[in-house]
């Protein structure tokens, strides 16, 4: 039976209340539920402590061996029935995200692992577990990648629930709710040198990437090289460290402009970067080692 850490919550707070509390999405379990009384928090909350967006672990999406925990199909929640997803690869949704924190800290996920908040990590209804997800936030451009690991949310028409450490690093912690747009991470090949295959606005393209390489931050990738050297310019404008176009054949044989900043070693740096890229409006950037 799936123990999902986001599966049989049900609101009962007011909507001054939804506003105040860590996440919106994570009320009271339901009288009936087979988790009842299982955690010591009756309404979920954020950790009393500030959370440091440099010390959350960059998630570096590697090649996976999945089992069937967690991955039942299909399985039932609250009297629904839900359909595991047979992969992963092309995902890409668009749709309201919540966060969980506190409440689900140091109990076990869906597939056996055990939930912490303080990492990037995810609830989604019918992805198989786990797998890596590149989540945007509409509203502000910030992106991260996730693992998901866990069933949820059943609440509403959330599509995704993020670990509190996520929401904070999206920026949306202290709202509950953001709209984000969802991008399948799918790795292939060994640790040490593995393909990422990323749905984008172009297609899914393919990164090769390496644990012990060096690391960068990819602004964007452009099927249009005119589009990519006016990029390449503004970012220019608001960093000192090199720019530079990486053009590449993907696999499904079309040219991508990849504007790319770095190398860069330090990972404050990497934040600061991307933050200005954001700030700049002038992407969703993410960190690429090769």
């Amino acid at each position: 039976m799936i123990m999902s850490d986001t599966a049989l919550r049900i609101s009962i707070v007011s909507p001054i209340l939804v506003a105040m509390m860590a996440c919106s999405s994570a009320p009271e379990q339901s009288p009936e539920s087979p988790n009842a009384g299982r955690y010591s928090i009756s309404q979920d909350r954020a950790p009393t402590r500030i959370v440091d967006l440099a010390s959350i672990p960059e998630v570096i999406p590697e090649p996976l061996n999945r089992t069937g925990a967690g991955n039942r199909s299909p399985y039932t929640v609250l009297g629904k029935s839900y359909e595991v997803m047979p992969t992963e690869e092309g995902y890409n949704e668009r749709g309201v995200a919540s966060w969980y924190g506190e409440k689900f800290h140091g109990h076990k996920t869906s597939n056996g692992e055990v939930f912490d908040m303080f990492l990037a990590s995810a609830a989604h209804k019918s992805l198989p577990i786990p797998s890596f997800l590149r989540v945007t936030n509409l509203d502000n451009n910030r992106n991260i990648v996730v693992r998901v690991n866990d069933r949820g949310p059943f609440h509403g028409d959330r599509v995704i629930d993020l670990s509190y450490a996520a929401a904070v690093k999206l920026g949306y912690a202290d709202r509950g709710t953001a709209r984000v747009q969802l991008e399948s991470i799918v790795a292939t090949g060994t640790s040490g040198d593995r393909a990422v295959r990323a749905s984008n606005s172009v297609g899914n393209e393919t990164l090769r990437v390496s644990s012990t390489g060096s690391k960068y931050v990819q602004v964007g990738a452009f099927s249009d090289l005119s589009a990519a050297q006016e990029v390449t310019s503004r970012v220019e404008e608001i960093t000192s460290l090199p720019v530079f176009i990486r053009t590449v054949n993907t696999s499904n044989n079309k040219i991508l402009h990849r504007v790319r900043v770095g190398p860069i070693s330090d990972p404050g740096q990497i934040q600061r970067v991307s933050e200005s890229v954001v700030a700049a409006n002038l992407g969703s950037p993410y960190t690429v080692t090769e």
